[in-house]
């Protein structure tokens, strides 16, 4: 087929005088006016370029591409445990985890001939040592009866799971080989937003496939289940499949684990995080000797220090960890702290928030000194402690308030300045509070608008005005009498078990 040659059509004379009157009129120089106008800025000097151009990571990834590896997991499990599971496709989207897609069928077998779903899981994951130890998340293979590593040129191992962690995320593998290629460890504590990463992994089964991107943050703590991980933020593409997979550094070295997605949809929406790998390491060699890894534990549960706690505790600005609970027999505890300390440093190291509190107490062991500056009334205090074993499995006791029975005649009263209607405690109520004796007052209704704005409701528990602890409603009244309209109180309340500060703007 011959190719279609456009040829020029003439125009009418008509149409080129149309053309060049505006033109012709465009060309004419203006009239000067009257006060001519000053130029708004004048051309700034040449400068040097802040970034030469975009960089090529060809090199890194033919280095550091043959130790990163692709993990399939087998899950088995019951038809019931199944149906009593949660549905993968009705969990929230938050910070949704990327194991993937599990394709279930029926299968025989299982105890007694029952029935069992089979499915396999998709991750990603790079070796660490010649000898075959890989490093991936723990939600990769948690559950898995059978995990398999692939490496990059086709040979295919079964892995053995030297242990994991949950709270940090990592899990650690054994595959029976050896001179493999290893990737190289970074520091995670040099990151600064800005700099240039890559991630190497396999999502949605797709081998091998590189993004790349830079630290939006660093520091973020996305859950309070992960609160002892001090995430890396990143606008890294990360996918389902790409968990377990090496962020690396513009030098070939690992700085983290990818572990996470924000997301609206399940994909990829700018916003990812990975596990420092200064910590990851850290899980890895307590896994090594010892098959678990321990954490060091304060014994506090702490919060945010908001504006209106600045002006209700005294306190120069919001920075620092506001403790809203010091654990009986704790590290805390014998070391003096109280509820409404404010910590804001451990061992010289500053606490901006209270985020920051967890990981920085976590990555120590237990039995460690630590040195504790904290802000008590608005003055500075130092205190050492020595830290305790993280217990995750010990349960609070439930708070029964709003559910335990009134009792027969109790001791009520109406507190104006906090628009609150409040009821005394019986010794049984406390108990199942987990309270002491003559400790707290319950809050029987809210009728005032600051109240309700500061998410007072029925049924919590009211333990201190400021530093003074309250056990009987004439106490409330008493420890309140200092106080005037506007002033900012702060109430040490406890719901749901847990105890924290709120401030209410009397009125």
């Amino acid at each position: 087929m011959n190719p279609i040659t456009l040829r020029p059509r003439a125009l009418p004379l008509s149409c080129l005088l149309a053309l060049c009157l505006p033109l012709s009129a465009c060309a004419k120089p203006a009239e000067p006016s009257a006060q001519a106008a000053a130029p708004i800025a004048t051309p700034a000097a040449p400068a040097a370029p802040l970034v030469a151009g975009l960089p090529d990571f060809t090199q890194l990834v033919d280095r550091v591409g043959p130790a990163v590896v692709n993990i399939e997991t087998t899950i088995v499990r019951s038809r019931q445990a199944r149906r009593n599971g949660p549905d993968m496709d009705q969990m929230p989207e938050f910070f949704r985890r990327f194991f993937g897609p599990e394709f279930g069928f029926p299968a025989p077998g299982g105890e007694g001939g029952a029935p069992e779903i089979r499915g396999r899981g998709m991750g990603s994951g790079f070796i660490i040592s010649a000898d075959g130890y890989v490093l991936t998340n723990h939600h990769v293979i948690d559950g898995a009866a059978e995990v398999k590593v692939k490496l990059p040129d086709r040979r295919e191992f079964t892995a053995t799971v030297v242990g994991s962690d949950a709270q940090y995320d990592v899990a650690l593998l054994k595959v029976d080989a050896k001179d493999l290629p290893v990737l190289a460890i970074g520091d995670s504590n040099r990151l600064k937003p800005g700099q240039w990463v890559v991630a190497i992994g396999s999502p949605f089964g797709l081998d091998h496939s590189v993004t790349a991107g830079i630290v939006s943050a660093v520091g973020r703590s996305t859950s309070a289940e992960q609160r002892y991980v001090p995430f890396i933020q990143t606008d890294v593409a990360i996918n389902q499949g790409n968990s377990g997979g090496p962020l690396l550094d513009v030098s070939g070295q690992v700085v983290g684990i990818n572990s996470q997605i924000f997301s609206a949809s399940g994909g990829f929406m700018g916003i990812s995080f990975a596990i420092p790998i200064d910590l990851a390491m850290s899980a890895v060699e307590q896994i090594r000797s010892t098959g678990k890894v321990s954490r060091g534990s304060l014994g506090v549960s702490v919060g945010a220090v908001s504006s209106e706690m600045v002006q209700g505790f005294g306190l120069p600005d919001s920075r620092g960890a506001l403790v809203n609970e010091v654990v009986a027999g704790s590290a805390a505890a014998k070391a003096g702290l109280e509820a409404g300390d404010v910590i804001r440093a451990v061992n010289g190291v500053a606490v901006d928030s209270a985020s920051d509190l967890p990981p920085r107490i976590g990555l120590l062991s237990p039995g460690s000194k630590v040195e504790l500056e904290v802000l008590r009334e608005g003055r500075p205090r130092k205190f050492t402690a020595t830290l305790g074993v993280l217990e995750e499995d010990a349960q609070r006791p439930a708070n029964g308030g709003e559910q335990a029975a009134r009792p027969a005649t109790p001791e009520s009263g109406t507190v104006a300045l906090l628009g609150l209607d409040v009821v005394e405690l019986t010794d049984a109520q406390r108990r199942q509070a987990g309270l002491e004796a003559g400790q707290g007052v319950r809050i029987a209704q809210v009728s005032g608008d600051a109240a309700r704005q500061a998410r007072l409701t029925p049924g919590m528990i009211i333990l201190q005005v400021g530093r003074n602890k309250v056990g009987s409603v004439a106490e409330l009244n008493r420890q309140l009498a200092g106080y005037k309209k506007d002033d900012v109180i702060m109430l040490l309340v406890r719901a749901g078990g847990a105890n924290a500060f709120v401030a209410v703007k009397a009125g």
